[in-house]
């Protein structure tokens, strides 16, 4: 039961990234931002896209998908490739500031010095953590948070829902709060499997 639910969980994550490259191909003015779970998914646009064309975008990454297309099922700006790099670049720099702070006479104690003597390292260690992040990212999404092979998934509703809370903070992160670009949310509903 689980396993089924979790299932559906990266075959809509995979159908949800799949749509964001299909709306990329004809769209250049926009952004995008998602979150699925086992119902479907949630996709909040930034730009000017019309609700008839995500729907043909759902049905177009679904097409696709169902093809053969698997690479669409991953995206280069997932939040989990996100939460790799960051995690990365945030165990990097304190592992510099530990490796500082070990060095200092009173170890055990960070002190103003201690902080800017780390700063040289901790600059190198945290880049190193953003190269690594974010192919090591892509490769944990491919393997555990997304799947491009849907089998029997089927698109069953295409909705335009109020904007969340969420949906306006994402709208000042991704697009800068450009009022030109208009947020709308949608819920995209899958039955089977």
């Amino acid at each position: 039961m689980a396993s089924d639910l979790l299932s559906r969980v990266k075959r809509n994550h995979g159908l949800e990234h799949a749509t964001i490259h299909v709306l990329s191909e004809s769209h250049k003015q926009f952004s995008a931002q998602g979150h699925s779970d086992h119902r479907g998914f949630h996709l909040n646009i930034y730009g000017d896209v019309s609700a008839a064309e995500v729907e043909a975008a759902v049905a177009e990454a679904h097409r696709r998908l169902n093809a053969g297309e698997r690479q669409l099922a991953v995206h280069p700006n997932c939040g989990t490739v996100l939460v790799t790099t960051a995690a990365l670049a945030t165990l990097a720099a304190q592992a510099a500031l530990a490796l500082e702070n070990m060095r200092e006479p009173r170890a055990g104690r960070v002190r103003p010095v201690t902080l800017f003597n780390a700063l040289p390292g901790a600059t190198v260690a945290v880049v190193g953590a953003l190269i690594v992040g974010r192919p090591l990212g892509v490769r944990l999404q491919e393997r555990y948070t997304v799947d491009g092979d849907l089998r029997d998934l089927r698109v069953s509703a295409v909705r335009e829902i109020a904007p969340s809370i969420i949906t306006r903070l994402f709208h000042l992160l991704l697009a800068g709060g450009n009022p030109d670009l208009h947020a709308k949310s949608y819920f995209i509903q899958t039955t089977g499997g």
